[in-house]
This record gives structure tokens, C-alpha cells and sequence, in this order.
């Protein structure tokens, strides 16, 4: 009887179960794929060959799930309707995989979404707790083929997991090439003396068996990529490798065995030594570069805290600590977990779930990092310090992404996906050539093209450039959204700016009011309105009333743009502009002014004189040259005539502008082909923030952290934003410098080996060295580069 192999997971049938014309193995596999063709998803198995897994036993295995403690500690985020989970899946391996798991909503519509990380073999899964439960989720995925490994320790903090596999195969392969070494020395020396020729055959032997633990265990990770590679169609890089060192393995044990000679056993052991040395130090810096963006270069943004004697202070968001009490005002991110203390809180959490609904807590209540407070001033206290790698996770997540096209990011891909086709051509052709001519000959030239030539120089040159730059950035206090957001600034011609609380500094502003004098009732009600909002010209405002005993209003409203309302048993107040408040007889200023209303009875008007940051004049100038300028404020034209003494002549003014306005105007430039970068207050500025190929938000001790904008750029750096954008220039230079040099070593190592030069134990240490010289070009690059910042 002919050998059948199962439909859905390929596994060899025993027992046979038939179903709509295919066989398969268990009712487990046929149910699954009952569940995809019925969901119109048998799409599924037209990407690959039988890709699932068999569904495993799973009863009552995974009854802990329902213990509320515990699936606490796994959940990321959980808002009594709303759950989240990231969850490890060994099974994950090819793009069905991905396929599949990002579809899990239509198969189960309680989940809303999932995204996969390929490389970490990671779906984070959004669903509705109401509907579906943690423990019923993860029966359904292991059902379906994709058990998830679940462990505790993995989400203790305390308890970080350190792969050192990857030392332990490092050490194997040494060992194992030492030795090898050793016993190859008669041979290297041709040693004629009897009592070591009597013991040849042993010596082989000896080399044969420690290259076992080489190829099997040290090497095994280039046999399973390329494995993986093939069933899913695709030639990756471990393919060629795992060829070569197949070759060398085959080869020489054949030499042994017929006594043909003492094969390549050195060879063979020295190669997987040194990949696996050269891939030691490409993740111990990528690990390193990795660790300093995520750990040590902190979001330039201040939080409020409230002190033991109830005084507010400004503090950097990487000073928070357990126990804190925050204030979170209108329009703000809650920057860690914590639990609500009073105020009235509808937290937007559309920026950890992506659905744009406001919920509502009360006293008491749990409240998660990520959420943005709509409705007013809260306090809470943190319940852990803030987790950086968490805001950026949530920062990079591809809902907020916006498609931007990175040009030598896609041209690498598309080198390196046609790489590995060429170079086995040229290896094959190459080994057909000398095999007329010498056997031994040919199978060294055949090694030693599979393994001198290699995409990963060219493909790190980008990243290492980019993500070593996006740390020395963060470092100077520009915190950058991801790598992408580098190459936009270099390609940038346009700058446009906001005027308040981007060119003009909150610190510096002097405030004089004209109108009726206020109530000490109104006073205190306008200081407790000011302070649920984050605006610029309010928080200067709230720092120049006199102190007030904090009584939160019982409503409150902030429309951007235009100002607030507030509400306090029978007081009402209004701050904004004077078509906001009530007034369009007032007489307008040449300045900025903030205008109040009690009761609706027009009060009057703080008159902001502008300071301007230092260093703006000398920044525009540097602009001036290469840059078209332009100014948009919300405000009127009276500070137009000392921006036009202060800026460049071609600066470009617009005044009275809405924030739609602004995103208008930045839409019409990118008709125009301009690629534009806007930089605002984070506040009002969200939509041309979104708009623009770049957002930066200036921070001055404000919390702007926002979805909206690309970069954060702390207000002391302000007057450096030109060197940071030819900074990006410059590593763009260094990239193409750094593919050339790696098409250069590819073409010069390819000619040696070609010409039977090149043994294929050189070419294993020459490999890993081009990639960790390329490394190293561009991380010392650009670190000269950081220091010009």
C-alpha cells in the first residue's frame, strides 16, 4: 500500500480518516481543517504543503488559565472587557503560520485582532474577555495546531531568561576543531615514522567522531533555517551554508571509509567554529545596541508627581517609582500602570487596542500604561516603574504606522532575496569546471563560494547604521519612533514649525492681565480649570496664579484650538480664544492672548509676551540654505513683523490657523512633491504631526507623548535639530559606503575562490569577519558622527 501522507500536517498516515476528498491522519486534523475551509480560509494550505500541526491532548491541561491571579500575570493589559496577550508558539515556522494567525479573527469573532513576530515566534492577541476567556483562547489556538508554551517565569521581571545556547555550541565546535587540529598533524607534516602510520586509521576515525556533535548540534541551526526556507519556497542564506558544510561532512566521511584519504574534517570544524564565533559577536552587539535603545535612552518627557506635602513637581518619566502619585491632566498618556485615586477618568485606549472608545473608572480601579485621559486632572499612583521597552513597543506598533517608504531598506531586501539563487549557480558551474580537473580541487572551490559570499554584510550595514544612530539620538535627548524615521529626515526639503510652545518657550513667557479683576472664587476656579489641561499657554498661566486648595471641577470640556470649560457648583468658567469665551468686541492685540469668562460674563485677557527659545535665529539661518521654511500659529499676525526681523527672509508665514488648516497646508506641499517635516507641541498639532513623513513634538517638561509623531525632541536640543537632520544625512552616506565596501569583499572573495585559492576553512573565517567589519565601520562611523551632535 502506497504511503499517504496527512493533508494538514504532513505527518505519515496510520489510521486514515477521510473528508471532502482529502486523507488525514486524526479527526484532529480533519476538524481543523473543517474549521479553515469553513471560515474561507482553505487559502491556508495553497501557501505550502500540509503546513499545520497536528492538534496535541490538551484536557484539562490548561485549567490554571482560570485561576484570575495568575492569568493576571500574563495579561499585558485588561480593562474588565478588553484583554491582551502576547504568547509564545514553537509551531510557528513559515508564512502559512503568519497567514493563519493574523486571520484568528475569522475563525472566532470575540478576537479583534493579532500580529505576529515572525523572528521571536510571538502573536499578541487582542480579543473580548466577555466573550471568550484566556483559558478558552489558548484551547482554541492549541486546537487549531498553534499550542502555545506557557511559563510563569517568562513574565516575572525578576526572572529574565538568558538563551546561551548559542555559548554551548561555540564551545562544542572549539573543542571539537582543536582536536581536530591535533590529530591532523601527521598528516599536515607528512610523518612517515611506522608507529604513527599504524595509527592513521584511528586518527580518522577520532576527527569523524568529533565532527558529529559539529555538524548535529553546533551546526543544526543552519540545517533547520534552510529546511524551514525550502518548505516554504524560499533560498535564505542557510541554505548555501548548510550545503557547504553538508559537502564537507559527506565527503570526507566517504574519504574514510574507502580510505581515499583523511578528508576535511579540519576543514569542516574550524567552518562551524568560526560561523558560530562570528555569530557570537553579531548578537552580542546587536543585543547591546538593542539594550541601550530600549533601557537607557529614556522618552525626554515630564510627568507631574505630587509630592508628600501635595506639592506638584515636574519629574523625567524614568523617575518614577512605586508608590508615586501622579497627576495626569487632559489629553495626557498614562505612563505606567496604577491604580486611580480621584477624578473623574475616561481613559481612550486606543493606543494599546486600537479601538477608539473612552472608558470609564472609578476610584480605586486599575488603570494600564498606555491609556490617554479625556475627560480632565486624575491622580493615580504608579504601581511599578515605568517600562520603557513597553511605551516603545506601543509607540512601534503597526497601528499607527503609516506606510513610508524606506528605499535602501527595500533594495537590500531585493538584493538579498535574488543572492542566494545567483550564488548557487555560480557554485554549481564553478564545481562542474574543476571537477574535469581535480575532484579534491573542485570540492574546496564548491565550499569556499557557498561560504565566502554572503548578503549579511550588506543586510546588517542598515540596520547597525541606523538603530547605532537611533541610540546616540536617544542619548542627546531625540527619541526617534524606529530606524525608518532616520531616512525620512534625510531625505527631507521642507520644514514647517508651530509658533507656541515650539519656537516660543513656556519658561520664558511674561504674562500681564488686563480686565476686571477676579474673584478670589473665580481665581481659584480658573487656577483648578488651567490644571486639568496640558497646553502650553495654560500650564505657563497655572504657574503664575496664586495657590488655590485643589478642588477638581465637576465638569470639564477642552476643544482643540479653541479652550475649555469648566464647571463648579454654580460657577462656570471659560478660557480660550474670544470667539470661544463669548467676546468678538474685545480690541485685538498684537500678542498672544488667553481670554476668560465667568458665568458668561467676559472677564478679560492675559497678554503673553513671547520669549523666544535660544538659538532659534542661528538655527534658521542654517536652514536657510537648503530648506523651503514656513511658521503656522493658531495665533494672529501680531508677532509676524519680529518673526520676519528673527527668521530667514523666504520664511513662509501663516497665521489664524486651525489645526485642520495645518493639515491641509501640509498636504498641499506633499502634492507639490515636498517631503516635509513637521515640528509642533505635540497638543494641538496631532493631525499634521500624522500627516507630515515627519513629526517631531518638542517637550519642555510636558508629557506629549503621543502616537502622532515620529520623534520626541527634548526643548533643550531644540537649537541642535539641524545638526540631528544632517546627522541623518550623513549615516545615509555611510550605508552606501558600507554596500559598497560589502560588494567589493564579495566580489574579490568570490574571485579567489573561483580560482581554487581559497580553502573553505579561510572563507569560514573570513565570512564572519566581513560582517563584524562592517559592523564595526559603521558603528564607529557613526559614533563620529554623534559627536558632532
Amino acid at each position: 500500500m502506497e504511503d499517504l501522507s496527512c493533508y494538514h500536517c504532513g505527518d505519515k498516515i496510520k489510521t486514515r480518516v477521510n473528508f471532502d476528498g482529502k486523507s488525514f491522519c486524526c479527526n484532529g486534523c480533519k476538524t481543523v481543517y473543517e474549521i479553515f475551509s469553513g471560515n474561507g480560509l482553505a487559502s491556508y494550505y495553497d501557501m505550502e504543503a500540509a503546513p499545520g500541526a497536528a492538534p496535541a491532548e490538551f484536557e484539562g491541561k490548561y485549567d490554571f488559565l482560570a485561576n484570575e491571579e495568575i492569568a493576571e500575570k500574563l495579561l499585558e493589559f485588561s480593562d474588565g472587557n478588553i484583554e491582551i496577550i502576547s504568547l509564545y508558539i514553537p509551531h510557528i515556522h513559515c508564512s502559512s503560520c503568519i497567514w493563519i494567525l493574523e486571520n484568528l479573527h475569522k475563525l472566532r469573532p470575540e478576537i479583534s485582532s493579532s500580529q505576529v513576530d515572525f523572528p521571536k515566534k510571538t502573536i499578541r492577541i487582542t480579543y473580548h474577555s466577555g466573550k471568550i476567556n484566556l483559558k478558552e483562547l489558548v484551547i482554541f489556538l492549541s486546537s487549531i495546531g498553534y499550542e502555545p508554551y506557557i511559563s510563569l517565569d517568562d513574565y516575572d521581571a525578576g526572572k529574565k531568561k538568558i538563551d546561551r545556547s548559542i555559548i554551548y555550541k561555540l564551545g562544542v565546535a572549539g573543542f571539537a576543531f582543536g582536536n581536530v587540529m591535533f590529530l591532523s598533524f601527521p598528516e599536515y607534516f607528512e610523518v612517515s615514522e611506522y608507529w604513527l602510520d599504524q595509527y592513521k586509521p584511528l586518527f580518522r576515525w577520532l576527527m569523524f567522531a568529533f565532527s558529529l556533535p559539529v555538524v548535529f548540534y553546533a551546526a543544526q541551526d543552519y540545517f533547520i533555517s534552510a529546511y524551514k526556507g525550502l518548505r516554504a519556497n524560499i533560498l535564505n542564506i542557510d541554505v548555501p551554508l548548510a550545503l557547504g558544510i553538508l559537502v564537507l561532512f559527506v565527503r570526507s566521511t566517504l574519504e574514510i571509509i574507502f580510505d581515499w584519504g583523511t578528508g576535511f574534517f579540519d576543514s569542516l570544524t574550524g567552518l562551524v567554529f568560526f560561523l558560530t564565533l562570528g555569530k557570537f559577536f553579531q548578537q552580542k552587539t546587536y543585543n547591546f545596541l538593542s539594550f541601550e535603545r530600549d533601557y537607557k535612552s529614556y522618552f525626554p518627557i515630564g510627568i507631574t508627581r505630587i509630592n508628600p506635602g501635595g506639592k506638584e513637581e515636574s519629574v523625567h518619566v524614568q523617575d518614577l517609582e512605586q508608590g508615586d502619585r501622579l497627576l495626569i491632566r487632559n489629553e495626557e498618556l498614562i505612563p505606567v500602570d496604577g491604580i486611580l485615586i480621584n477624578g473623574n477618568a475616561r481613559i481612550d485606549y486606543s493606543f494599546v487596542t486600537g479601538e477608539s472608545h473612552a472608558v470609564t473608572k472609578n476610584s480605586g480601579d486599575k488603570i494600564f500604561a498606555g491609556g490617554k485621559q479625556v475627560a480632565g486632572v486624575i491622580e493615580m499612583e504608579a504601581l511599578k516603574s515605568v517600562s520603557q521597552s513597553y511605551l516603545t513597543k506601543l509607540w512601534s506598533n503597526d497601528v499607527f504606522q503609516t506606510p513610508k517608504e524606506d528605499s535602501v531598506i527595500s533594495f537590500i531586501n531585493h538584493i538579498s532575496k535574488y543572492f542566494t539563487v545567483v550564488l548557487l549557480m555560480i557554485a554549481f558551474s564553478a564545481t562542474a569546471f574543476w571537477a574535469f580537473r581535480d575532484i579534491n580541487t573542485a570540492i574546496n572551490v564548491f565550499t569556499a563560494v557557498l561560504i565566502i559570499a554572503c548578503p549579511c554584510a550588506l543586510a546588517m550595514s542598515t540596520p547597525f547604521t541606523l538603530g547605532n544612530l537611533l541610540r546616540i539620538f536617544g542619548n542627546k535627548k531625540f527619541y526617534l519612533k524606529n530606524a525608518g524615521v532616520i531616512e525620512q529626515l534625510a531625505k527631507a526639503d521642507t520644514l514647517i514649525f508651530d509658533k507656541t510652545g515650539t519656537l516660543t518657550s513656556n519658561k520664558k513667557n511674561s504674562i500681564h492681565y488686563e480686565g476686571i479683576d477676579l474673584t478670589s472664587e473665580e481665581e481659584s476656579l480658573l487656577k483648578n480649570t488651567l490644571r486639568n489641561s496640558n497646553h502650553p499657554l495654560s500650564r505657563s498661566l497655572y504657574e503664575l496664579l496664586a495657590e488655590y486648595n485643589i478642588s477638581p471641577p465637576e465638569e470639564f470640556r477642552e476643544i482643540t484650538g479653541k479652550g475649555m470649560e469648566a464647571i463648579q457648583g454654580k460657577q462656570a468658567m471659560k478660557v480660550g480664544s474670544a470667539e470661544f469665551v463669548g467676546n468678538t468686541a474685545v480690541a485685538p492685540t498684537l500678542n498672544t492672548s488667553v481670554h476668560i469668562s465667568a458665568n458668561n460674563e467676559y472677564k478679560g485677557r492675559y497678554v503673553f509676551y513671547n520669549e523666544y527659545r535660544e538659538g532659534v535665529e542661528s538655527l534658521f539661518s542654517e536652514f536657510a540654505a537648503g530648506y523651503h521654511l514656513s511658521i503656522l500659529s493658531g495665533d494672529n499676525e501680531g508677532e509676524k513683523a519680529r518673526l520676519e526681523k528673527l527668521l530667514p527672509p523666504k520664511t513662509n508665514f501663516l497665521f489664524n490657523q486651525k489645526p485642520e488648516d495645518k493639515l491641509e497646508y501640509i498636504k498641499s506641499l506633499q502634492q507639490e512633491g515636498k517631503k516635509t517635516i513637521m515640528v509642533g507641541d505635540g497638543l494641538n498639532d496631532a493631525g499634521a504631526l500624522a500627516q507630515s513623513e515627519v513629526g517631531i513634538a518638542i517637550s519642555e517638561n510636558v508629557n506629549v507623548f503621543s502616537p502622532a509623531c515620529d520623534g520626541i525632541l527634548d526643548a533643550s536640543r531644540f537649537k541642535q535639530l539641524f545638526k540631528f537632520i544632517v546627522a541623518s544625512k550623513k549615516a545615509m552616506t555611510v550605508i552606501k559606503v558600507s554596500m559598497l565596501l560589502s560588494f567589493l569583499y564579495n566580489v574579490v572573495g568570490l574571485y579567489f575562490a573561483l580560482t581554487g585559492q581559497l580553502s573553505p576553512i579561510i572563507a569560514a573565517i573570513l565570512m564572519p569577519l566581513s560582517s563584524i567589519s562592517i559592523i564595526a565601520f559603521t558603528t564607529v562611523c557613526t559614533n563620529l558622527i554623534g559627536r558632532k551632535i
